[in-house]
């Protein structure tokens, strides 16, 4: 059974850890967290042209416009951020600026409530697979956004676990380890066939079927090999947490959302 610790008691753990100078700075992480703009746009989602490493989840490539602004985390949400929020952590590989995994799908969906609930400006969710896409890509239209060594942690370069966020370089848009590192929930539900819908038109704004037995993970990870980590590779996982998944936030303007 997981032991809750009470945010007291964490605020003086990360004191002791020297995760954080004063208990107000926890309360100050997720107030800093990093986010990107993404301006409206349209892309190619799926399977990239010449690769040969897609499977049928990923066909086929379709025409998806993204019609809103929205902004994504600049970074995935770290272990440090994570506990100022929930006053736990479970992480397999405890180090502050490390990202948080070990957290389902549920728990993500906590995290972004409290941070909703303090009402400053913005509502935090998840981003939809077509938003996760379409910021990884960054306008590129390959497999990768880059050199994929020179972009993230992946099983043939991470030495069997997780790094600081950030220590790679960014994409296109200024998005750290959008490939490897830990893979990232989405919002949407996971169903292996959900682009055959998506043949013949421009899709505006898509999003995953109304249910379904899983969510779709994304990005790749540090136990896993590069292939996984293609921008257009989708996966997915039971609302469980498990030591090679985390998260990176959308967040919208509230006043965006009322207009």
């Amino acid at each position: 059974m997981r032991r809750k610790i009470s945010a007291v008691s964490v605020a003086t753990l990360l004191l002791l850890l020297g995760w954080i100078t004063t208990p107000e700075a926890a309360q100050q992480l997720a107030q800093d967290m990093q986010f990107v703009r993404i301006s409206p746009g349209e892309f190619t989602m799926g399977c990239s042209e010449g690769d040969s490493d897609c499977g049928d989840e990923e066909k086929p490539a379709h025409r998806v416009r993204i019609t809103k602004e929205f902004e994504i985390g600049k970074y995935e949400v770290t272990q440090a951020e994570w506990v100022s929020v929930m006053g736990t952590n479970y992480s397999e590989f405890r180090v502050p600026v490390r990202p948080v995994e070990n957290v389902s799908w549920a728990d993500a969906q906590e995290f972004l409530r409290r941070l909703t609930a303090r009402q400053d400006g913005y509502r935090y969710r998840l981003p939809t697979e077509a938003e996760w896409e379409y910021a990884a890509r960054a306008g590129t239209t390959g497999a990768y956004a880059g050199e994929w060594d020179r972009l993230g942690w992946y099983y043939e370069n991470s030495g069997e676990q997780t790094h600081p966020v950030g220590q790679k370089e960014p994409n296109a848009w200024g998005l750290y380890d959008m490939n490897g590192n830990v893979y990232e929930w989405t919002q949407d539900w996971y169903d292996k066939s959900h682009y055959q819908s998506r043949m013949t038109t421009v899709t505006r704004d898509p999003v995953g079927p109304p249910s379904g037995r899983f969510h779709t993970l994304r990005g790749g990870s540090w136990v896993d090999s590069v292939t996984n980590a293609r921008v257009s590779k989708r996966d997915y996982f039971e609302d469980a947490a498990d030591f090679h998944i985390g998260f990176r936030p959308v967040r919208e303007s509230t006043r965006r959302i009322a207009e």
